[in-house]
């Protein structure tokens, strides 16, 4: 009896809590990471192939004056956030299909980290 209702109590909590709880990212070595995503995305607010991110928390998807987005993120609805870009990050195109991002963030932990990362860069 001692062993269902314990069962009980942890479905109830699964139930209760989101699916997916995002771990706190490590900025220092998210700066270090940035690296890789530094060939296509500038944080000094100049556009590359792809735009700028700094102060992209809280931003629309395809929102910023003077980036000629893909019609995917133009016509999205997504607001910037950990979970959409955790999700983004993790297969941009299963995510947005028809995005021009192609290159994916397949660790967790690196996600987290880059995230973290940019949640420190000042809007432009």
């Amino acid at each position: 009896m001692h062993v269902l209702s314990i069962l009980i109590s942890v479905s109830i909590i699964n139930l209760a809590c989101p699916a997916t709880v995002l771990a706190e990212g490590d900025a220092a070595r998210g700066k270090q990471l940035f690296s890789r995503c530094a060939a296509c995305h500038s944080i000094e607010g100049q556009y590359k192939s792809g735009p700028a991110l700094n102060g992209v928390f809280g931003r629309k998807a395809g929102a910023v004056e003077g980036y000629r987005y893909s019609t995917a993120l133009l016509n999205s609805a997504v607001v910037w956030s950990d979970e959409t870009l955790d999700a983004f990050l993790s297969g941009p195109s299963k995510m947005l299909r028809g995005t021009r991002m192609t290159t994916s963030v397949l660790s967790e932990a690196d996600r987290a980290d880059i995230l973290a990362y940019l949640k420190t860069l000042p809007a432009r």
